[in-house]
C-alpha cells in the first residue's frame, strides 16, 4: 500500500523535506505531483524518526509547500531491462529518449545493484583490444578491470571515448558476445550529438546502450546515471552472458553534483568542499566491475574524469586512483604537439596487465617489450633534460639516439590517426621497429632468446 502526503515542511535547492512520514526507507522512490499536473520522481536520501529528506530528480521549480503531493512507492529505484536495450538511448534516470517507447519487460532491477559475495569473484584474465597502441601495448585493458582515464579540460577525451566505443573488441579470434554501455553525465548538447553521430556513422549503435544526462538536466540526475548504466551492464553481463565495456564520462560532473547536493543538505565538507563520503560513493560505482564465477559474462569499466587544473592530487583523481586498477593519463604537452591520443606513457599503468598478456593471450614477447619501451622512454626524458642544459650538440652519441627514439616513439607508437585501429600484432611489431633504433646492448630488459627472435637493428640515417 502506498501512502500519499500533502504539503512539505521545507524546500532547499533540489531537496524537499517531509514530516509525519510512516515506514519510509532509505533509497525509496517517491512520486511528487506539483499543482496536480506535473509529476516528478525523487528518492529518499535521509530519514530520521518521522522526517524524510527527498532528492527530486527533475528539480524543485514551481513547487510550493502547500499544494505538493508526495507518494511513497515502497520500493527503491528500479529500471526495466531486456536484451532489447542494446541500440537504445535513455536519459540519466533510465527513461527512453529515442522515441522508440518504453522497454517492455517483466524484469526490473534495483539500480543500487545486488550484493556480491567477494568469494564469488573471479580474477580478471584475457584482454580487451582497444586499437590504441599506447593502451594495448603498455597499459593493457583486462576483462573485468576498472581502468580510468585521467584527462583535463580541453583535452580530446571525448574523441578518445567515441573511438574506444567504435574500436573496442575481444580480439580477433573471439566468438563471444561483446557490447558497450555508454553513460555521459553533464555533457553539452553538441558533445551528446557528437557521440550519437559518431556511433551511428560507424555502425556500432546496435551494440551500444547510451545513457545521456545533459548539462541542462537536473544536477541530481547525475548521481543516479552511473548506477543506472551499471545496472544495465550487470544485466547484460551476468544474465545475458555478454562481455560489457562500460564507459562513464565525466566522473568529475558526478562528484560535483554530489558536492552540490551535500551542501544543500548542510553537511560539513571535507577536502576541497567535497563530502567525506566521496570515497564510498565512488567505490560503490567502481567496484561493480568484475567477473563472477560460473558466469560467462564480465563488466569492464573505463571511467573518464577531467582533473581540475590538471592536478592529479585533486580528491577525485586521487580517490579514483586508490580504488581502480591503474590509470591512463592524458598529457597537455603531447596534445600541444598534435599527437593523438596524447597518452602520457610514464605515469600510466595497468595493474592487472601482467596476467592477461603473453603466451596464450597476446604474444610471448609482449611483457618484455612493454618493460623495455617503458625503460627506454624514461631515458629519453633524462636525455631531453640534459639537452636543455648543455645543448643537443654536446650530447653523447647514445643520448642523441635516445632523442631520435623518443620523437619516433611519440609520433609512431603513441600517436595514431582517429581511424587507426591497430591489432595487438601491429602494435608489438611497431614497438620492435622502434627498439631497432637503439643499439642491442641498451636493451637490458629483454631476454636474449626474445632479442634473437625479434630484434632487427635499423640502419643509421646519415
Amino acid at each position: 500500500m502506498s501512502i500519499e502526503y500533502l504539503g512539505l515542511s521545507e524546500i532547499n535547492g533540489p531537496l524537499i523535506a517531509l514530516e509525519g512520514v510512516q515506514d519510509a526507507s532509505y533509497e525509496e522512490i517517491v512520486e511528487v505531483t506539483i499543482d496536480g499536473k506535473k509529476k516528478e520522481l525523487g528518492r529518499i536520501i535521509e530519514c530520521y524518526e518521522d522526517k524524510a529528506v527527498i532528492q527530486v530528480f527533475g528539480g524543485t521549480d514551481n513547487m510550493s509547500l502547500r499544494n505538493t503531493h508526495t507518494k511513497l512507492t515502497g520500493h527503491p529505484m528500479e529500471i526495466a531491462l531486456s536484451p532489447e536495450i542494446l541500440g537504445r538511448t535513455f536519459n540519466g534516470i533510465g527513461q527512453p529518449i529515442d522515441g522508440l517507447g518504453e522497454v517492455e519487460s517483466d524484469i526490473h532491477r534495483n539500480v543500487n545493484g545486488q550484493p556480491l559475495n567477494p568469494v564469488m569473484r573471479e580474477y580478471p584474465r584475457n584482454y580487451i583490444r582497444t586499437g590504441f597502441s599506447a593502451i594495448d601495448g603498455l597499459t593493457t585493458l583486462i576483462r573485468g578491470q576498472k581502468l580510468p582515464i585521467f584527462s583535463g579540460n580541453g583535452l580530446p577525451h571525448d574523441q578518445l571515448a567515441a573511438q574506444l566505443v567504435r574500436q573496442a573488441s575481444l580480439g580477433e579470434d573471439s566468438e563471444e558476445e561483446f557490447a558497450i554501455v555508454f553513460a555521459a553525465m553533464g555533457v553539452k548538447h553538441d558533445v551528446a550529438e557528437f557521440f550519437r553521430r559518431a556511433f551511428e556513422e560507424s555502425g556500432v549503435s546496435e551494440h551500444v546502450t547510451m545513457f545521456l544526462n545533459l548539462a541542462n538536466d537536473p544536477v541530481v540526475e547525475r548521481l543516479i546515471t552511473p548506477r543506472v548504466a551499471l545496472t544495465a551492464a550487470e544485466y547484460l553481463a551476468f544474465e545475458c552472458n555478454m562481455h560489457i565495456l562500460v564507459i562513464l564520462t565525466d566522473m568529475t560532473s558526478f562528484a560535483e553534483a554530489m558536492r552540490e547536493v551535500s551542501s544543500s543538505k548542510g553537511e560539513i565538507p571535507s577536502r576541497k568542499g567535497y563530502p567525506g563520503y566521496l570515497y564510498s560513493e565512488l567505490a560503490t560505482i567502481y567496484e561493480r566491475a568484475g567477473i563472477v564465477q560460473g558466469i560467462n559474462g564480465s563488466v569492464t569499466q573505463i571511467p573518464i574524469l577531467t582533473m581540475p587544473n590538471d592536478d592529479i592530487t585533486h580528491p577525485i583523481p586521487d580517490l579514483t586512483g586508490y580504488i581502480t586498477e591503474g590509470q591512463i593519463v592524458l598529457d597537455r604537452v603531447l596534445n600541444g604537439q598534435g599527437i593523438y591520443p596524447p597518452i602520457s606513457v610514464l605515469p600510466s599503468l595497468s595493474r592487472l596487465m601482467k596476467d592477461g598478456i603473453g603466451e596464450g593471450y597476446t604474444r610471448g614477447d609482449h611483457q618484455a617489450l612493454s618493460n623495455q619501451l617503458f625503460s627506454s622512454y624514461a631515458k629519453v626524458g633524462d636525455a631531453r633534460a640534459l639537452a636543455s642544459v648543455i645543448g643537443e650538440d654536446e650530447l653523447s652519441p647514445i643520448d642523441k639516439k635516445y632523442l631520435i627514439f623518443g620523437k619516433a616513439f611519440e609520433e609512431r607508437f603513441v600517436g595514431q590517426g582517429s581511424d587507426d585501429n591497430r591489432t595487438i600484432q601491429e602494435t608489438l611489431d611497431i614497438g620492435w621497429e622502434l627498439l631497432g633504433m637503439l643499439p642491442r646492448e641498451e636493451l637490458d630488459r629483454i631476454d636474449t632468446k626474445i632479442l634473437d627472435q625479434y630484434y632487427k637493428p635499423q640502419a643509421e640515417e646519415e
